[in-house]
């Protein structure tokens, strides 16, 4: 039996399978809403179950003529979300139960349908995962060296172009201006959204696992060096014109603008790939 006949033919029990998931994981999802709308740093969130959505829709021909072979993995994997769950539960940790949430769907898909329609449905599935925000304990940890070396590769580009200034950790000092590199200026903010940007241009553009890699993880230096242009000009408009750049709506504008030239850097690299995909090719 196919994917397609098996949907058709056991279509009530599957949506009973979704009613009772969606049940299970009601109110870890509302959590997840609620933290999308409010934390801009994971605003992407809501764009990655549609494209996980796309994903599949792209892999449907493949997918509904993949003979149905259901396999007891899913089983174990199954098992190991909801161990996940209740330990997330227990210990109130957010992460183990979103992750709890695509292990099952995993574990799902794998039981009621086999490996060969997992495979075909990984890229979806796995995608995922990327809708999932840090806890807040390890976002810090990351955010903080990376204010440290956007801080500090600013004040050498700015001693560079005749600037005195002087760093203490990540505050900035001008002659006549305090700057602070905050959270938003360390680049993890964007990296967030990049990463999640890099990896569908990966799948949807690029062919060699290579060329993927690479795309995602630079990635990284396209959101460290956009935001350290940032706190430069910043720091050389607040203290050769006014103060009053370094917060407002200057400040917020300059960050849609670091963070739309992060996207055109993205996407003018993954042309650059994909033309030297093309080229070995050829």
């Amino acid at each position: 039996m196919l994917v397609e006949e098996s949907l058709k033919k056991y279509w009530a029990g599957f949506v009973g399978v979704m009613v009772c998931l969606g049940a299970v994981y009601w109110q870890i999802l509302a959590a997840l809403f609620e933290q999308w709308s409010k934390d801009p740093n994971y605003s992407h969130g809501f764009f990655v179950p549609v494209i996980a959505g796309w994903f599949a829709y792209r892999q449907w021909g493949a997918i509904r003529r993949t003979v149905v072979d259901p396999s007891l993995t899913g089983i174990a994997v199954m098992f190991g979300a909801m161990v996940l769950l209740v330990l997330g539960f227990l210990s109130t940790e957010y992460l183990t139960m979103r992750v709890s949430l695509v292990a099952m769907l995993a574990g799902l898909i794998l039981y009621l349908f086999g490996r060969s329609a997992f495979r075909e449905m990984r890229l979806p599935v796995l995608y995922l995962l990327l809708m999932i925000p840090l806890p807040y304990i390890l976002y810090d940890a990351a955010a903080f060296p990376l204010k440290l070396i956007v801080a500090n590769a600013s004040v050498n580009m700015l001693k560079l172009l005749g600037f005195s200034v002087v760093r203490e950790g990540n505050i900035i000092l001008f002659p006549t201006l305090i700057l602070e590199v905050a959270d938003a200026c360390s680049g993890l903010r964007s990296l967030m959204t990049l990463v999640t940007l890099a990896v569908t241009c990966s799948f949807l553009m690029l062919r060699t696992p290579l060329m993927r890699v690479l795309l995602v993880v630079a990635s990284v230096p396209i959101a460290v060096v956009t935001n350290m242009l940032r706190v430069i000009v910043t720091g050389i408009l607040a203290e050769t014109i006014s103060p009053e750049l370094a917060e407002g709506v200057f400040h917020e504008m300059a960050g849609l603008g670091v963070f739309i030239m992060a996207l055109l850097l993205t996407g003018v690299l993954t042309l650059i790939l994909r033309h030297l995909e093309v080229r070995n090719v050829a």
